[in-house]
């Protein structure tokens, strides 16, 4: 039996998933069924947050917050370490655009125009996690943060990191460097390279987690010694929750960061392609 619409909306609100024909709509077309699902589908998604955040507070600390300085100041020092001077400015432009904070003001815009109805979901369950709201779906994962493309999604949970040296910022901005073309801002483009920064795929999550790590060892720590002693108290706790990340190889990483004169190009040259990385040791020796 073919689902019936509410069949289908229900099925998104629990999952995120949905015919990507949108059969269970009426319609002498496809272009009319998908803007009639849509339409539905994205309507329950807000209803459904509506719901689960009707008597939830938002943090007035949060919402009050200057996005643009508060993204510079998070993420300039790392601009400036990965990027010469001639093209900080662009890079820095990009990511205060990019930044978005997911609040009662701004999240039924993104869920109604985000282009994906699977990022919606996501978005969706990111802005109820945020906010300690009951999740769509049990098996929706409780997100701080999502970067799609060139755009960084931050919850109001983001902005109240647990640990010392996690910064969800710099952990999303960092992806953005290996998603976005240098083109797109206007930075030439060469053979070798086509992306702000050229990140191995399998080192992605070791590149932000060591980039979010390294930018709290800086901001906690006035010289190398002091850093030194603040990433050995970093190594007897919590490592990156991810199982794509190696503890042994992000460590490693850390610690010749903090002895490097810039720790940031440091931890680009371990994460970047094998052949990439070597030529840049060839071009340091």
């Amino acid at each position: 039996m073919p689902e019936t619409p509410e069949q289908a909306t229900e099925r998104y609100r629990r999952s995120g998933e949905h015919d990507a024909h949108f059969r269970a709509w009426p319609g002498s077309n496809f272009l009319a069924r998908s803007h009639c699902g849509d339409a539905a589908l994205r309507s329950a998604l807000i209803s459904a947050v509506h719901s689960r955040t009707l008597h939830v507070a938002f943090p007035e600390t949060v919402a009050n917050i200057d996005d643009v300085a508060f993204t510079r100041g998070k993420v300039a020092p790392m601009v400036r370490g990965l990027f010469p001077a001639c093209e900080q400015a662009l890079v820095l432009g990009l990511l205060e655009r990019s930044v978005i904070l997911l609040t009662p003001a701004t999240i039924e815009a993104l869920l109604q125009n985000t282009q994906c109805l699977a990022t919606a979901w996501n978005l969706a369950n990111l802005y109820l996690a945020g906010l300690g709201a009951d999740l769509l779906a049990e098996s929706a994962p409780g997100l701080l943060g999502l970067s799609e493309e060139t755009s960084c999604y931050l919850s109001a949970a983001s902005f109240d990191a647990a640990g010392r040296f996690e910064d969800f910022v710099v952990h999303e901005a960092a992806h953005i460097f290996h998603n976005c073309k240098r083109e797109t801002i206007g930075l030439p483009e060469t053979r070798t390279r086509e992306w702000l920064l050229e990140i191995d795929f399998g080192k992605r999550e070791t590149f932000a987690y060591a980039c979010e790590a390294y930018s709290r060892l800086q901001a906690l720590g006035t010289g190398a010694r002091e850093r030194q002693s603040l990433l050995a108290e970093h190594e007897q706790g919590s490592m990156p929750p991810d199982e794509r990340v190696n503890a042994v190889e992000y460590l490693d990483i850390l610690r010749e960061a903090v002895a490097a004169r810039n720790g940031w190009k440091r931890i680009l040259q371990r994460c970047s392609p094998p052949r990439v990385a070597r030529r840049a040791r060839m071009g340091a020796a």
